[in-house]
């Protein structure tokens, strides 16, 4: 019986050294999160306003994100926010959009479309902010509905 206890304890410690060695290999990425580029990214997340249907921002999430940052800064009336917002879509578009044009021509040629709207009614005096938002959420609808390209 003396030499169990010994046993025991020398288990329960093997035991949570082994435990909390594995916590931190697990936390511990194997890159730097800015090395692994957001159009990678896997996780979907949704998003709705209103009565809109959820829209998920796997496939394209700088299009989508820029799409966000948009609306929310129309949401509030800064307008010059919405178009600074507005302006990084152009670059985050130029990545993708050749695989979207030859994949997916309809839902390309709505995009530039879309986009050519969002950016004449924000370079107004004053834009519309309805418009503005229901130009918004059509492009983050057609965005959604892009298939995720394989390049």
């Amino acid at each position: 019986m003396a030499r169990f206890n010994p046993i025991l304890i020398l288990s329960a410690v093997t035991l949570v050294a082994l435990a909390g060695c594995g916590d931190k290999e697990a936390s511990t990425p194997s890159t730097p999160p800015s090395a692994v580029p957001p159009a990678t990214t896997t996780t979907t997340t949704t998003t709705t306003t209103g009565s809109e249907k959820p829209v998920s921002t796997a496939s394209y999430p700088e299009l989508m994100s820029v799409v966000t940052n948009t609306k929310a800064a129309v949401d509030t009336g800064d307008f010059v926010k919405a178009k600074t917002e507005f302006d990084k879509f152009e670059t985050s578009w130029k990545k993708v959009e050749d695989g979207i044009k030859a994949k997916e021509p309809k839902s390309y040629d709505t995009v530039e479309e879309t986009t050519e709207k969002v950016t004449n009614e924000l370079k107004k005096a004053k834009p519309s902010k309805d418009l503005v938002l229901v130009e918004l959420q059509s492009l983050e609808n057609t965005i959604a509905s892009i298939p995720k390209s394989k390049m």
